[in-house]
Formats: structure tokens, sequence, C-alpha cells
């Protein structure tokens, strides 16, 4: 379902008023609107501010009748693997379909805190028929802001339950967590942690209440102090794995809520003398490239990346045509890996 707010655009403040609040012309406001580069850095900077103070609102120009053929992609940051595979699933969809894909990194803010209407003046500039977002973090301005503008949008795993509405494509998180859980389970693991991401996150708190609810299933009590949230930060994932193992009782296994921090368990461990899986066992999640290549190779829940991305266009296209989804959530199953880092507890 495309959100597209109110029936129509809310009347707000004119160019002109814009300009008068900037201290600028109102041609100078309007380049500054319409994403030319011909404005200098402060003059932009006091036109942009004076746009978010007084909320002013483009007319929408985006007609799904009259896509351009070029869609936005925005990712939280180019420089891992997981980026790598929601680019190539993206970018194989788009082909696909006859269409252009632009990429952008990250949502910034600017020096008062309020979103950066970067992003937005470039979107509006080129004309871009609809846009992909992964693990991003909207506000509800930008929400409002894609809504008056009537441009199509997919989620791709959101970081935070997103508003009615609005169309997402993730994994089956908690199935995930249930799956580690049980492998680690069948092997006769009872003493189980989990070092997680985020409590606030969609992705973590799924995983850790699969983890949960395997252990109940069991009929396994599940200790506090077992469960470690690290926020997906491999420095924070090391310090929670050595507070682990200073318990009196540490655990014999350890789900990790992604390989990233996996390998953070890995440093962990080594650091203490222990090894996997002969002294601890070690599931991650994600099935990201590292986790064939570190040693002992890493067991962990696979979730489909690739797949997921090129749903989320394939939903994106279906959208810019003016198609409406039967779901606003679609959920792509996970699946264990199982490979070197796990074996049953010594004695």
């Amino acid at each position: 379902m495309v959100r597209t707010g109110s029936a129509s655009v809310a009347a707000g403040p004119t160019l002109a008023v814009v300009a008068r609040e900037a201290g600028v012309s109102v041609p100078t406001a309007s380049k500054v609107v319409n994403g030319r580069e011909d404005v200098a850095p402060e003059t932009r900077r006091r036109v942009t501010e004076a746009l978010d103070r007084l909320g002013y609102v483009r007319r929408p120009r985006f007609d799904a009748a009259k896509t351009s053929g070029l869609v936005d992609l925005v990712v939280h940051s180019l420089e891992t693997s997981w980026s790598g595979a929601v680019l190539h699933g993206v970018e194989a969809a788009a082909h696909d379909a006859g269409l252009e894909v632009v990429v952008s990194a990250g949502l910034t803010r600017n020096r008062a805190g309020r979103p950066d209407r970067g992003w937005m003046d470039k979107l509006t500039a080129r004309g871009s028929s609809g846009v992909l977002f992964n693990l991003a973090e909207l506000t509800s301005t930008q929400y409002g802001w894609l809504d008056q503008h009537r441009i199509p949008y997919v989620l791709i795993d959101p970081v935070l339950e997103p508003p009615p509405g609005v169309v997402s494509v993730g994994a089956a998180n908690w199935q995930g967590g249930v799956t580690a859980t049980e492998h680690l389970l069948a092997l006769g693991h009872q003493r189980i942690a989990v070092v997680a991401g985020h409590q606030r996150k969609m992705c973590s708190s799924a995983r850790v209440a699969g983890f949960r609810s395997a252990l109940a299933a069991a009929g396994i009590r599940q200790r506090p102090e077992y469960v470690r949230h690290a926020g997906f930060d491999e420095s924070a994932a090391h310090r929670r794995t050595l507070e682990l193992l200073d318990l009196p009782e540490p655990p014999t296994a350890v789900f990790v809520c992604s390989d990233h921090m996996a390998l953070a368990v890995y440093e962990a461990l080594a650091e203490r003398g222990l090894r996997v899986p002969e002294d601890i066992s070690v599931v991650g999640f994600d099935d990201l490239p590292e986790a064939r290549w570190t040693a002992p190779a890493l067991t962990t829940v696979r979730q489909p990346l690739s797949e997921m991305a090129a749903t989320a266009l394939r939903l994106l296209v279906r959208m810019m045509e003016g198609d409406r989804p039967e779901s606003t959530r679609t959920e792509l199953s996970t699946r264990l890996v199982e490979r070197a880092s796990t074996a049953p507890p010594r004695d």
C-alpha cells in the first residue's frame, strides 16, 4: 500500500515566506528547493533550515503513469558485506525491470540535529520514481515528506516498527532465534547465552524472543545474566563475552545475533585460551561471507539478504504502477547453516 497521508497536500508557507525567513531572494530559495548546485553552502544552509522550521512542502511531482525509470536505494553504509548483498539483490531485480538505481549512504542530520533534507532535495531534483530504504531510521518528518509527495517506498529490514500501512520486507528473525537455540539444545547444551543487538531494534528483539521461546519449550530456565546486549557493535560484543566468561557458571554455548559480533566473540574466547567448539560453541546470524572464512567456520542462521532486497524492488515496481501489495509486511524464511563452530558440550 502506498502511504499517501491526506488526500491532498496541506497548505503551507509559500516560497516567498521561506525566502524572507532565510534572508534570500525567491529565485535563490527556488534553486535550493529544486536541488540546484549553483548556491553557496552558507546560503543553502540558511534556506534549508528555514524550510525545516516553516514546514515547507513542495507540490507532488511524481506520477506513477510517468515513471522516470530511476529508483533510489538508501543504505545504512556502503562499507560492509551486508550492504554488498543488498546492492546485489537490488541491482539484479532492477536490471530485470529495466530500471536504473541511484545509491545513497545514510540519512544524515544537520547541525541543529534535524534530519538533513539533502537526500530529499536530490530525490526531487532527479525525479526518481520510488525509494528503497535499508536499515534506515526514518523520522516522522521524512515519512510525512514521502507521503505528501506521493513517492512509493519500501523498507528493507526496518530498524524500528514502521507506521501502519508502510510496506516492508524482512527475515523471519523470531524463527531464526528459535532454530539457532534448538540446534544448541539438540547438541546437549543447557547453559546457553545470547549476545544480542539493540534492545529496541526489531530484528534483535525478535531473535532474542525466539531464543527465549526455544528454551521455554525445552523446559530450561532462562537465566537473565545470560542475555547481554551489544548493540551490533563488535567491541561491545567482545566486552559482553568477557562478562559472560567471568560469571560463576559461564555458558557452554553462545548464540550471537550477528556474524560480525560472532567474530568478536571468537577473539574474546581466544584471549581466555578457550577453543571453539571444544570449550564453547558459537552460533551466528546472517551468513555473511566472513562466516565461511573464519576458523573454525561459523555455524550461523542464514537470512536471505539479496532475496529480501530483490523482493523489495519488485514490490516497489508494483507500487509505482499503482498496484497494492496484499500485505504490508513480507518475511522471507531463515535457515541454519551448520559448520564447525558447534559441538556437544564437554563432560
